[in-house]
């Protein structure tokens, strides 16, 4: 990309974000660019475009004001595409008190030079991370990319070992802008294997999400193939709610609803009464979880009526928790799920499986018409005489899933986090 679109790209994102004065020397101090990359932290390219250190050291210095409002902020730490949000982000996140510090260009080694000053000092309850995609545009290789990375994570850990963590994959674009496919698609490998059971870190399929079938990304989302539109803004926010509501960000009240009449709830919103881990191959009882607001590994979390399948650190883990009791009759099972981008997991029926994942992007039902993305979606699963009937918002998944005579209910996990709630079931003559 030439300066002179950059320049554009710039004046758009922080014509009403930063002074268009240049800043009192005092003022500029700490804020500024380092002349060399001599002696500095971490590997790859520094931007000094003169626009850039510009804006490197306005929106700095504004922050430096906002160190003592900022205080214990969600803090959102990118470049274009996180400064371009805007500081209330939209009004995506309500109630959460939010910190954006994007710099349009920055590349990973300067989020790393600036990650003290611009986020620790915060003491943030939280830091979302998306970057890399301009030191692909600098011709640095994922290789090095993710070394800065490291250290940036490893800093925020040293910093709070308790610190919710989510890395963000890098965004889909296109070799047009000199972001080809292949390499944004293997720093994202690298970007999970770096995170590989480090439970701290929470990592976001935001690439599934927006990629098209080329890997690239979508016009419609992405008008210049970089930076979101309203749009692309909006999916990312819904791939981020549930995992905020996990850490307990958002929805942190508990769910009021109450079962239809006839129907049981299967989960009491508070805890996992009622459930436990079975032996996979014989599904004999092996550990339940009465009492308890999560199972013994933490996999499976009982939060203000919803039943959490927490993503797994390894980054996939096959898991089943069931029910302690089992379903000889007939009878008509719902409840909801929520999904973040690709997760996989399955609902249990006495024993079969039926699939249940975020369907456009994991399937195996690519095509629902009704299916909400990031959001709650009803299942129904009616059985009668050995054959369950199975809908999704109403639309037929399976019309005659066989199963057998009597059973428990079970939830899996395997990749991504999975939610469910509003768990009830009504036997039937």
């Amino acid at each position: 990309m030439r300066v002179a679109v950059r320049w554009m790209i710039v004046l758009v994102l922080t014509a009403s974000a930063v002074p268009s004065t240049p800043l009192p020397a005092a003022q500029r101090a700490g804020v500024e660019l380092p002349a060399s990359d001599d002696g500095l932290p971490g590997v790859g390219p520094i931007r000094r475009y003169d626009w850039f250190q510009k804006l490197w050291a306005q929106r700095r210095a504004a922050w430096q004001q906002r160190v003592e409002q900022d205080q214990q902020a969600l803090v959102f730490l990118g470049d274009s595409i996180t400064q371009g949000w805007g500081d209330n982000f939209g009004g995506s996140f309500p109630g959460v008190k939010l910190a954006n510090r994007g710099i349009s260009g920055d590349t990973t080694r300067g989020m790393l030079l600036r990650l003290q000053e611009d986020v620790l000092a915060l003491k943030p309850t939280g830091v979302v991370m998306l970057m890399g995609t301009n030191d692909l545009e600098e011709q640095a290789e994922p290789e090095t990319i993710v070394e800065n990375v490291k250290l940036i994570l490893a800093a925020i850990k040293k910093h709070n070992p308790k610190l919710p963590i989510i890395l963000c994959q890098v965004f889909p674009s296109s070799e047009s802008k000199k972001r080809p496919a292949a390499k944004i698609k293997k720093l994202n490998e690298l970007y999970a294997a770096a995170v590989k059971g480090d439970p701290q870190v929470t990592l976001l399929d935001t690439w599934t999400l927006f990629a098209d079938e080329n890997g690239d990304a979508k016009a419609a989302e992405f008008p210049d193939l970089l930076h979101p539109n309203q749009a692309g803004y909006a999916k990312w926010a819904a791939a981020l709610r549930p995992i905020l509501a996990t850490h307990e960000f958002l929805e942190t009240e508990d769910d009021p609803f109450t079962p239809e009449p006839g129907f049981v709830s299967l989960f009491n919103g508070r805890d996992l009464t009622g459930w436990g881990f079975r032996v996979q191959k014989t599904l004999e009882p092996q550990v339940n979880f009465d009492g308890k607001t999560s199972s013994d590994d933490g996999r499976y979390v009982a939060k203000h009526g919803r039943i959490i399948v927490t993503t797994p650190p390894e980054g996939r883990r096959v898991q089943q928790m069931w029910t302690t009791q089992e379903f000889p009759k007939d009878f008509v099972l719902k409840l909801e799920f929520r999904a973040t981008p690709n997760a996989d997991s399955g609902v249990f029926i006495r024993k079969p499986q039926l699939q249940c994942r975020d369907y456009p992007l994991a399937g195996p039902y690519k095509t629902l018409q009704k299916y909400r993305p990031q959001d709650w979606n009803e299942l129904v699963v009616t059985v009668k005489d050995g054959v369950a009937h199975c809908t999704c918002n109403g639309e037929v998944l399976e019309a005659a899933l066989m199963v057998p005579a009597t059973g428990p209910i079970g939830l899996e996990g395997d990749r991504g986090q999975m939610e469910y709630r509003r768990i009830r079931l009504k036997e039937t003559p």
